[in-house]
């Protein structure tokens, strides 16, 4: 029996993001449900499947959505709210009495608001740790995003469900509510060593480990913070996790900023896998992520934007761009951090520390249909040598013109179809307020 596609997307370009780098010329894709059927030339795929949707970018360049491994959406509601700062005097004075005053309300709808930024700039998929994390899923779940979502918890009490003892009850309550969803993966989400104590950092190992799912953290972020954990542990961070036989290939660690090369090799042996979020670690000044040493050691590096308060946006593009650049000075070779390898850590890279490169990160026949669009018909894009060079060093998320996930359209020709912009906007002037008060 003849396979049928419901949607046909086909372009000037797709870039598969596959194990051999397959770019295809006036190329594209058939989907079938929330799958990618087949990938191939534009007029073989319209030929062979007359009876599906056609979107035909004669112009566009069609690539896999990108994957944001590390960000805090609710807070794009703190965007320019406590700028040019240290991160310790950001988050104590400024960040958490904020986050004490917040709802699942404001959360809802300021995750609302950075959803309509990942999708107008690319990204597909996306792993959250925040406050009032079911609020943060009924968002991205109604939007049609993928994302990985957990409760950040921590020793002293919590916004969200006040005592400890409640935050594990929450958590319990995210695995039953979202068990088998589609697009809505839960993760257990310690904050940080220097607000966990050893008990806890434990206690949420096994319960990561009960529930088969990521153990998400931030993890040697500063100078700070690895001095710190000396003093309190006698050991740093990544150490510290080691010791306490929780430093494992669940362990998805954000920023590691501050890690030796010794601590490098230990993560690799562990499965360790990071989230690399440079733009963050630039404006707190916390310094630049070793991530070639990483790459080279065989450790999954995806890149993350972190919360839209301490970056100060969600745009992939500015962030692939920012970290193919600042690991050319930092190596001071211009051949570090090349495009090809930028781009697999935002796509297939990003994937991979998630656990979910045979689910995303490339179109291939059997993987999901999370894709995108730019349109290269536009002066800072023209002309067209190399397209995965475009992407890292030229493109930025506005040049995005359409985007499918999971077989779904919620993008096209800029206008966004599961999400009430407008109202959105509106609704976010009275959580500001809420927040000025």
């Amino acid at each position: 029996m003849e396979k049928k596609a419901d949607l046909v997307l086909t372009g000037r370009y797709l870039v598969t993001m596959d194990s051999r780098g397959t770019i295809i010329e006036e190329g594209g894709l058939a989907v079938r449900g929330d799958s990618v059927l087949e990938v191939g030339g534009a007029a073989e795929l319209a030929a062979k499947y007359p009876g599906a949707t056609r979107i035909d970018r004669p112009q566009g360049l069609i690539m896999p959505g990108l994957v944001n491994v590390h960000t805090h959406a609710a807070m794009a509601c703190f965007r320019g709210l406590a700028d040019d700062l240290p991160l310790m005097e950001w988050l104590q004075e400024h960040i958490f009495p904020a986050e004490a005053k917040l709802t699942g309300e404001m959360v809802y709808h300021s995750t609302r608001l950075s959803l309509c930024e990942m999708i107008r700039s690319g990204t597909t998929s996306f792993c959250d740790m925040y406050l009032f994390a079911g609020d943060v899923a009924r968002a991205a779940a109604e939007a049609g995003m993928r994302a990985w979502i957990g409760e950040v918890l921590y020793d002293f009490p919590s916004p969200c469900y006040g005592e400890l003892e409640n935050g594990f009850r929450y958590t319990d309550e995210l695995f039953a509510a979202w068990a088998g969803h589609d697009l809505i993966t839960i993760t257990v989400d310690p904050h940080a060593v220097y607000t966990c104590a050893p008990e806890l950092l434990v206690r949420l190992a096994r319960l990561a480990e009960e529930r088969d799912s990521l153990y998400v953290i931030h993890l040697s972020e500063t100078r700070d913070e690895v001095a710190l954990c000396r003093e309190r542990h006698g050991a740093t961070p990544v150490e510290h996790l080691e010791r306490l036989g929780v430093l494992n290939s669940r362990v998805l660690a954000d920023h590691c900023v501050h890690v030796s090369d010794e601590e490098i090799a230990l993560m690799a042996e562990r499965g360790v896998s990071v989230a690399h979020c440079p733009e963050s670690n630039l404006k707190l000044a916390s310094g630049i992520a070793p991530v070639v040493r990483m790459l080279a050691a065989g450790i999954p590096v995806g890149i993350g934007t972190d919360g839209a308060a301490s970056n100060n946006d969600v745009d992939m593009f500015g962030e692939m761009s920012t970290a193919a650049r600042i690991h050319k000075v930092a190596a001071m070779d211009p051949t570090a951090m090349d495009a090809v390898t930028t781009l697999h850590a935002a796509t297939m890279g990003g994937a991979a520390a998630l656990g979910a490169e045979r689910l995303v990160g490339s179109l291939e026949p059997g993987k999901k249909a999370d894709c995108i669009v730019l349109d290269l018909d536009q002066p800072h894009l023209t002309p067209v040598y190399h397209p995965v060079s475009h992407l890292v060093y030229a493109a930025r998320g506005s040049d995005v013109t359409d985007s499918v996930i999971g077989g779904r359209l919620v993008m096209e020709e800029r206008r966004l179809l599961t999400l009430d912009e407008p109202a959105i906007l509106a609704r976010m002037q009275e959580v500001a307020a809420r927040i000025r008060a």
